[in-house]
């Protein structure tokens, strides 16, 4: 499955508003460790170091 063919279909905007809330009310330096901790949680919950390697080049391009 290549990075385009994921998604979240139809609960895609419900993954958002939940990330968006989970931020309020941090200050800059908070949420910007909120998001790495997110991300190694996400990178261990996956699990695969060549899939993680195309998240990271798409997240560069987009």
């Amino acid at each position: 499955m290549t990075v385009q063919q994921m998604g979240l279909g139809s609960r895609g905007d419900e993954f958002y508003e939940a990330l968006i809330a989970v931020h309020d009310g941090l200050d800059e330096p908070a949420s910007h460790a909120l998001n790495a901790r997110l991300v190694l949680i996400l990178a261990n919950r996956i699990g695969d170091v060549d899939v993680l390697k195309d998240l990271l080049k798409a997240a560069a391009d987009a």
